[in-house]
């Protein structure tokens, strides 16, 4: 059994290991197993753990993109119903003098 580390685990996975350590502590993701190493604390990969997150990713909402599309949605709602047709203008005939 090879051990990951997280940067190569996002690599894998095509995400920047910020993003991935940021879904782990905020719980969209289940974390890995934790080694202590030294002072710090380090998650270890496995393939099989690698490949269930591969499978999660698509079924993670991103907040800020459901967030614009809902503003967009009603924003155009908002500019349809304000929007009149307006009739066409008919030109003033000029006056002669």
């Amino acid at each position: 059994m090879k051990i990951i580390s997280t940067h190569e685990a996002a690599q894998r996975l095509g995400l920047h290991f910020t993003t991935l350590a940021r879904y782990i502590a905020v719980g969209k993701l289940p974390a890995p197993k934790v080694i202590e190493v030294g002072s710090g604390t380090v998650h270890s990969w496995t393939e099989e753990e690698i490949e269930h997150v591969r499978k999660l990713l698509p079924k993670i909402a991103n907040g800020r993109k459901t967030r614009y599309k809902k503003q967009s949605a009603v924003s155009n709602q908002k500019s349809v119903k304000t929007k009149k047709k307006t009739p066409a203008r008919v030109p003033a005939p000029h006056k002669k003098t």
